[in-house]
């Protein structure tokens, strides 16, 4: 055993020599340098040597030896996460449970992106003003948004998650003002309760078909059970979305992999959705799959009870109250792999009711909406990601169209 081995583990007990009976090894006398500390590790019953009465320091020891003495080591206390993390493995043979010692050491991560965007717009809905409108009008939009994710570790079993925002505009009311103003945006805890996961606070909340239904902030409660095949409500109150602000809204999804099929459902309910004039219902089914190497299906339908529709732009009664979205994507870029990139394309067809605050980046009409999309995203270095998306789509009520040409380019960190 080297000399520094011993003494930092008969440091980390944390108790003099003094207090200990004679030493027991006959082969380490009095003056001998690592007398006080194989003593102290004797005396707590953290070494034993041999069944001779000797120490055997200039034996050499296997791993399993080692890893032995650490553990006992840990029972008495001793703060010895370094060496527990070097012979994890043989610790986990032996029963010795080492997964948190991470999580000690580093307890608080922050983390974050930057993601700079510029849209330009085209088509009828250039000039309007109301519910998701205001930046259209004028054909361009230039931003900076800066996220800055703080993630706390409570317990074993309890997580804590906050996000903080600021966003610059370049172009519109808001341009160059050096706004620094921060909003808190998320703020919640997840953790498990006996079987079921929990999460609750502020936390955003993505419809099961990706967004196409809801993807925004809302304050609530949410509980989960299984894994191949997963149950998951919630409820809470809708804050900032389009049509439903501070108002209630419970869901309900299911998940399961069927074959080389991933199979999802989901029922959503809104009270007083403006839109709809009142309550709306909104389910849907959806599926994934893998066509080819690398190239993934999804398809999502979706059905609302809503039979009108109360927009900026007038009342339209005898809307569609069904929607579609059908999704291809191929590979993707991943923030970590340089030189890694994506392709996507995606067809909506969707009834007024259908969407409460969709999760795209184009403009789309709140009366109900047809079109497409398509997309590229490309890894310039690792945690750098450009993306583009054009989006061409028209409303299923008039005869109005829209464009948006999207791009953006995020910086994590």
């Amino acid at each position: 055993m080297k000399k520094s081995l011993v003494l930092a583990m008969a440091m980390a007990l944390g108790v003099t020599a003094s207090a200990y009976a004679a030493n027991p090894f006959s082969d380490v006398p009095a003056g001998h340098w690592a007398y006080d500390s194989i003593n102290k590790l004797a005396a707590a019953g953290v070494i034993e040597g041999y069944g001779d009465a000797t120490f055997g320091g200039d034996k050499l020891m296997t791993r399993y030896e080692m890893a032995q003495i650490v553990a006992k080591a840990m029972a008495k206390g001793a703060n010895v996460d370094k060496l527990a993390a070097e012979f994890a493995d043989e610790l986990d043979n032996l029963g010795v449970r080492v997964a948190n010692l991470e999580k000690k050491a580093d307890n608080v991560k922050v983390t974050g992106t930057i993601k700079a965007s510029y849209a330009a717009y085209d088509g009828d809905k250039l000039g309007t003003t109301g519910k998701g409108a205001a930046a259209r009008a004028t054909n361009h939009q230039g931003r900076l948004r800066s996220d800055l994710w703080i993630t706390g570790q409570v317990n074993d079993d309890w997580t804590y998650t906050a996000m903080l925002r600021n966003q610059q505009y370049f172009t519109g009311e808001d341009a160059n003002k050096g706004e620094e103003n921060v909003a808190f945006q998320r703020a919640y805890v997840n953790g498990k309760i006996f079987a079921f996961g929990v999460q609750a606070g502020r936390y955003n909340k993505t419809d099961i078909t990706g967004g196409n239904i809801h993807d925004n902030r809302m304050d609530g409660v949410e509980a989960s059970y299984g894994k191949d095949v997963k149950l998951t409500v919630g409820y809470g109150k809708a804050t900032d979305a389009n049509d439903v602000k501070e108002n209630d809204m419970a869901y309900a999804e299911a998940t399961a992999k069927i074959g080389v099929v991933d199979a999802n459902a989901g029922y959503y309910k809104f009270k007083d959705l403006k839109k709809a004039g009142g309550t709306a219902d909104i389910w849907t089914v959806g599926l994934g799959l893998d066509v080819a190497k690398d190239l993934k299906f999804t398809g999502s339908y979706i059905r609302s009870d809503a039979d009108k529709a109360v927009v900026d732009t007038g009342i339209y009664k005898g809307v569609d109250k069904d929607g579609y979205v059908l999704n291809l994507a191929y590979k993707g870029a991943k923030a970590a792999e340089a030189g890694s990139w994506g392709l996507g394309a995606t067809y909506y067809d969707q009834g007024a009711g259908t969407v409460v605050a969709h999760t795209m980046d184009g403009i789309y009409f709140d009366e109900g909406f047809k079109g497409y999309s398509v997309n590229a995203n490309y890894t310039f270095a690792k945690n750098i990601v450009a993306g583009v998306t054009y989006y061409d789509l028209e409303s299923k009520e008039t005869d109005k169209d829209a464009q948006t040409l999207w791009s953006q380019v995020v910086f994590s960190f």
